[in-house]
């Protein structure tokens, strides 16, 4: 199997973890802040073991290194907190399509405090993202069996997206770091961050609630990372931008499936301009005569 091949694998496998989470999240019963807090910490286990078992762990990094990572998870985790909770509130579907303006995050963050230009392109993506929220917006929260604070939990993603794409920007300082210890530091920041919040006096009582909180450390965070990073290493820019809209694809079908979440279609429109403009922002399409975009790195999920 080539180099190639085997990221693409990598790159969908991890694709595929991502768009179940969802899933175990809701179906662990716990609340949102224990769930972040449980998968820090399974999270942080399993990481431990694979930076051990790769010899990262003899890596001597810098105390500047160590706080600009620790930057970075406190980015990831309230993003998590975020995101997690926008579940209930808006639908598996309508917040992972929300979630997915990250790109015009960081665009607005170029040009804000790197001096990157905004070209025709860049603003006619962000346009057409923009006309998607307003449709999903209008649309009201009937699209099936959703919470009752709809516009709360569209909030609620965007603000993951915005502390997705602050990661994003730290990540940029850390080149040349080993990711998987850069993600151990960040669900240790986590488990620090979270404990004094956590319910730790009652935890669950069940096997099924214990499974769940541990696939989502053990899975979704250790195995996803390590799969990703990997693909990262192996794939073209290009081919890593369209292999990360499985993601988004795979949590609106579990929504359907799994919950019975049906959106009208102006939501269905509305996701669609969001992951399209999305896919133009990442994978440098042009619509107008101009330097395509540089790829964004990929934080922690």
């Amino acid at each position: 199997m080539n180099e190639t091949v085997r990221g693409t694998v990598e790159m969908s496998a991890a694709m595929l973890i991502l768009g179940t989470i969802g899933w175990f999240v809701v179906l662990s019963g716990q609340p949102i802040m224990d769930v972040v807090f449980w998968r820090c910490a399974f999270g942080a286990l399993t990481l431990l073991i694979i930076c051990a078992a790769l010899g990262l762990l003899r890596n001597r990094l810098s105390l500047r290194i160590i706080g600009i990572a620790a930057l970075g998870g406190v980015a990831i985790v309230v993003n998590w907190l975020l995101l997690f909770s926008a579940f209930s509130r808006a639908s598996i579907s309508i917040a992972t399509a929300v979630y997915n303006t990250q790109p015009f995050m960081l665009v607005g963050f170029g040009a804000l405090f790197f001096a990157e230009r905004l070209t025709l392109t860049k603003l006619t993506w962000l346009a057409i993202a923009f006309a998607g929220m307003v449709l999903i917006v209008q649309s009201g929260p009937d699209a099936g069996d959703v919470g009752t604070d709809y516009f709360t939990g569209i909030v609620m993603a965007l603000g993951a997206a915005f502390f997705w794409a602050v990661a994003a920007i730290v990540t940029k300082k850390l080149k040349g770091t080993p990711p998987h210890l850069i993600a151990l530091i960040q669900v240790c920041v986590g488990v620090v961050m979270l404990a004094p919040f956590a319910n730790l006096s009652q935890l669950p009582a069940d096997a099924w609630s214990w499974a769940m909180l541990a696939t989502l450390g053990i899975v979704h965070t250790g195995l996803m990372y390590i799969l990703m990073y990997g693909a990262i290493q192996k794939l073209p820019t290009h081919l890593q931008g369209s292999l990360s809209f499985i993601y988004p694809v795979v949590a609106i079908l579990v929504d359907v499936l799994a919950f019975g979440h049906r959106l009208h279609l102006s939501q269905i429109v509305g996701a669609t301009a969001i992951l399209i403009a999305a896919a133009g922002m990442n994978l440098g399409w042009t619509l107008w005569k101009g330097k395509p975009p540089i790829a964004s790195p990929h934080p922690i999920k």
